[in-house]
C-alpha cells in the first residue's frame, strides 16, 4: 500500500494502472474514499481476486481493465516454455479471477478477450504470447477511455444546458479509466459550459453515490447535490430533474439492465414523473447471449454491509435476517435509451442492440 499526496485532486489519479517493472496491478482503493486516498499494489491472484470482490476496484469498465492487467501479470509468472502447460495454467488463473463477481459481464468479457490472444498466438513462443497479452491489456485501457468519451458525446445530445441530471451509484471516472459512463456527458458538459445541476443518490448500502460520485463531481467543480435514495421522487416531483443517467453491469438482449441495487426504483419513479432514464453502457457490457433480465445472476452480498458498515455500533438487532442483493434489474420498458459508444439504442431493443453490434463490426475503437 502506498500513501498518496492528499493535496492532489482525486481526478488526477489513475483508477487502474500496470506497474510491469514490479509485476504489480496498482489500483486506487475505493473502499477508503473519500476519507483516505490510497494506492494498492497487487501481485498475487488472491490479492487481485479480493480487490475485485471487496470492491477495492469496482465499476464494470474498471473491473474489466483490472482483470486484463491481472491475468497478464499472472500469466507472466507462469514458468514454462510449453504452450499446452502455459495455456492450462492460464485457464486455471482466468477461471479463478472470473469467480470474483458474477453479475458484471465486463469481468468475463475481459478475461475471455485475453484468452483469445492466447489461442490466436499458440504457435508462438510463450515469451511472445506474454508480450501480446501485455499489449492487449494496455490496448483495453486505452480503448476504455475512447469508449467513455464517445458515450459522453452521444449522451450530451440528450440534454441541454442548465438541465438537472440525477444519477445513482458511481458510473464515474472512479468506475472507469477516465470520464466514466453515466458521468461522461456531465464532464463533457462541464468542459463546454453547460452548467448542469446534478443530483447524486447516496446509494445504500455501500454509499457509492455519497462516497464516490459526489466526491469526484464536487472535486471537478460540478454543481452536485447529494440526496438520500428515498428523495429521488421529491426532486423529480419538484421538476428539478430533466434526465436520469446511470451505468450498468449487464444489459440483456431485450434491453433489461442490471445495475446497482435501487436503480429500478429510480426508473420506476422517473416513469411516474415523465423523466427519461438513459443507461450508459459500453458494448462490452451488453450480453446478447442473455435473453432477459430474469436470466442475469444477481450477486448476494454479506449482511454486515447493511447492519454494521459505516456505524460505530450495529444499527440492527443481532441475528435479524438480511437480504442484500448487490444489483437489481430495470425492465426495458422503463428505459428511454441505451447510450453506447456506437450510438443510442431505443426500443425495441431486441432490434436496436443488434444494429449497434452491426456498427461495431465496421467501426473500431
Amino acid at each position: 500500500m502506498d500513501s498518496t499526496d492528499q493535496k492532489k485532486n482525486i481526478m488526477e489519479y489513475e483508477t487502474v494502472a500496470l506497474d510491469d517493472e514490479n509485476s504489480a496491478l496498482v489500483i486506487l482503493d475505493q473502499t477508503k474514499l473519500p476519507g483516505s486516498t490510497e494506492l494498492i499494489s497487487l501481485h498475487t491472484g488472491e490479492e487481485i481476486w479480493d480487490a475485485i470482490y471487496l470492491l477495492k476496484v469496482r465499476g464494470a469498465p474498471a473491473i474489466g481493465v483490472a482483470a486484463a492487467f491481472g491475468i497478464y501479470l499472472l500469466a507472466k509468472g507462469i514458468e514454462t516454455r510449453d504452450y499446452d502447460v502455459f495455456y492450462r495454467e492460464f485457464c486455471k488463473k482466468k477461471d479463478y479471477l472470473n469467480s470474483a463477481r458474477p453479475t458484471a459481464v465486463n469481468l468475463s468479457w475481459a478475461l475471455n478477450r485475453m484468452e483469445q490472444v492466447c489461442v490466436a498466438s499458440q504457435n508462438l513462443p510463450v515469451a511472445e504470447i506474454k508480450q501480446k497479452l501485455r499489449a492487449e491489456a494496455i490496448a483495453m485501457k486505452e480503448e476504455d477511455i475512447r469508449v467513455c468519451k464517445a458515450i459522453g458525446e452521444y449522451g450530451l445530445t440528450l440534454v441541454k444546458p442548465g438541465d438537472g441530471i440525477l444519477t445513482h451509484c458511481n458510473a464515474g471516472q472512479l468506475a472507469t479509466c477516465r470520464y466514466g459512463t453515466a458521468t461522461a456527458p456531465i464532464y463533457l458538459g462541464q468542459e463546454r459550459g453547460y452548467n448542469f445541476r446534478v443530483f447524486a443518490d447516496e446509494t445504500r448500502p455501500l454509499l457509492q453515490g455519497a462516497r464516490l460520485t459526489s466526491y469526484e463531481l464536487h472535486a471537478s467543480g460540478v454543481d452536485v447535490t447529494l440526496i438520500c435514495d428515498n428523495m429521488s421522487a421529491t426532486v423529480m416531483r419538484n421538476g428539478w430533474v430533466n434526465a436520469v443517467f446511470v451505468g450498468c453491469d449487464r444489459v440483456a438482449a431485450n434491453g433489461d439492465t442490471a445495475n446497482k441495487i435501487g436503480t429500478s426504483v429510480v426508473a420506476t419513479v422517473a416513469k411516474r414523473y415523465n423523466v427519461p432514464v438513459y443507461i450508459c453502457a459500453p458494448t462490452s457490457t451488453i450480453d446478447m447471449s442473455t435473453a432477459t433480465g430474469a436470466d442475469i445472476t444477481i450477486e448476494q452480498r454479506p449482511a454486515h454491509e447493511v447492519t454494521d458498515m459505516w456505524y460505530e455500533k450495529p444499527m440492527a438487532p443481532a441475528g435479524v435476517k438480511v437480504f442484500n442483493p448487490a444489483f437489481d434489474v430495470t425492465d426495458h420498458d422503463l428505459i428511454a435509451g441505451i447510450v453506447t459508444e456506437y450510438g443510442i439504442a431505443r426500443a425495441p431493443y431486441t432490434e436496436s442492440l443488434k444494429e449497434i453490434f452491426a456498427q461495431k463490426k465496421v467501426k473500431t475503437f
